[in-house]
């Protein structure tokens, strides 16, 4: 049967607006992407163990994952923009202090405040970002998302090694957080907010203890932990194991997870797309689980150069394959109205993963003196996650019609103020 949906237009065009989104995103991942990069320097210069190091992004981590919620039920209810522009803000502040601390203390304080303004661009940025699609393009719009920050580590690894020599990690920390800023400003002045039904207006808005008790909320909560997990961890850790365990330089370091990065950026938005072209969320989900299982349990046994970039960049393909269709799930069964606080506590279950295994990693590597045992509990965590995707798979979809209401209902808003909405039948 035939079903319409609305594009929903924005006054300066949703291409100039995904831009500077995708932009801002990129930037303000610079900042932890360099942390995990300039690792070995960064524990050199400042004299901390790699436990020390671990506790650098866990605490990051922690303070972002308990956030979550908070900051997706405010995108829920309040401007998404205002609060994405509050964040960036504080990431690229708190980025140009990290530069210019040498105490371990104060680093870990940095750290943690820069937890909690991550937060705030987030849920707040992936509503942003579906705006400038169609809703049956969810999916899509947040794989393209969160591509952003991934297009960012390609180059930050491929020339980070090279500009670190002339210039130190800590003058790339202040570049970082400048750059930042000006893109920030342009999306300020720029960017659209994202477009509200109109007061009255009939939703399936539910507050956090009713979205609970939905039990595809906390198995697809599960899959997030594994997600990040393997992410925060493979992505913080990989470049120490490379120098430390496998006995490359950090150029080489560098040149490998740049390979990775440059393949998962385009995945992000290819499994979106997939997902949403196929309607087979799970089916991307299953496979990603199953080939990062594989990779995972291969990496620790690899000491050959090409092999391991080889498998590196399998592993890249599917590390964020499955972004976009993990966080459309709950959506299919919960309404799109939840969308700001279903992603917040989607992402601080992941955030929990990553808190987990960003520790866990530093510190198996320093009691088992490798990172063998680390990617092995990885790769198991990933056969309980494909576990998890069969049990969704099981759970029946309950259609929300208040949906196709809403759809007319801020068609007529947008009408009302100018605005001409494309519709499409599929």
């Amino acid at each position: 049967m035939a079903h319409a949906k609305t594009e929903i237009p924005n006054s300066k065009g949703p291409g100039l607006n995904a831009t500077l989104i995708i932009i801002c995103q990129s930037m303000q991942a610079l900042a932890f992407g360099g942390v995990a990069l300039f690792l070995p320097l960064i524990r050199e210069d400042v004299n901390i163990s790699f436990s020390q190091a671990g506790t650098l992004a866990a605490i990051s981590t922690f303070t972002y994952a308990i956030c979550q919620v908070p900051a997706g039920y405010l995108a829920d209810r309040y401007d998404p923009k205002r609060l994405f522009v509050v964040g960036l803000i504080g990431v690229n502040l708190l980025s140009a202090m990290f530069a210019v601390l040498d105490d371990y203390g104060m680093l870990l304080a940095n750290q943690a405040v820069s937890g909690v303004f991550r937060a705030l661009i987030f849920a707040p940025g992936l509503l942003l970002m579906q705006q400038q699609f169609r809703p049956d393009r969810a999916a899509t719009a947040m794989g393209l998302y969160v591509a952003g920050g991934f297009s960012s580590n390609i180059l930050l690894n491929a020339l980070g090694p090279a500009l670190v020599g002339p210039l130190g990690w800590r003058w790339l920390f202040i570049a970082f957080s400048l750059s930042g800023l000006l893109v920030l400003f342009a999306f300020a002045a720029l960017g659209d907010s994202v477009v509200r039904p109109p007061k009255g207006t009939p939703t399936d808005r539910a507050d956090l203890k009713t979205l609970l008790r939905y039990r595809v909320v906390w198995l697809s909560g599960f899959i997030q932990f594994v997600r990040l997990a393997v992410v925060t961890g493979v992505a913080f850790w990989l470049p120490s194991m490379i120098v430390e365990d496998k006995g490359f330089s950090l150029g080489i370091a560098g040149a490998v997870v740049a390979i990775g990065a440059a393949v998962t950026a385009p995945s992000n938005f290819l499994g979106g797309w997939m997902s949403d072209r196929l309607d087979r969320p799970l089916l991307v989900i299953g496979t990603s689980l199953a080939m990062l299982a594989i990779t995972l349990a291969i990496i620790p046994l690899v000491d050959s150069l090409g092999i391991l970039i080889a498998v590196i960049a399998v592993n890249s393909v599917f590390v964020q394959l499955y972004f976009g269709p993990l966080f459309a799930v709950p959506l299919q069964h919960v309404g799109r109205d939840n969308a700001g606080v279903l992603s917040g506590f989607g992402n601080f279950c992941a955030n929990l993963g990553g808190f987990a295994f960003t520790f866990g990693l530093g510190a198996i590597k320093e009691s088992t003196g490798s990172f063998d045992i680390g990617f092995w509990v990885l790769a198991g965590l990933c056969v309980a996650g494909l576990l998890t995707t069969g049990l969704i798979a099981r759970i029946p979809v309950e259609p929300k019609p208040t949906e196709d209401i809403l759809d007319s209902l801020i068609d007529n808003e947008l009408v009302h103020r100018g605005g001409v909405p494309e519709r499409h039948t599929e």
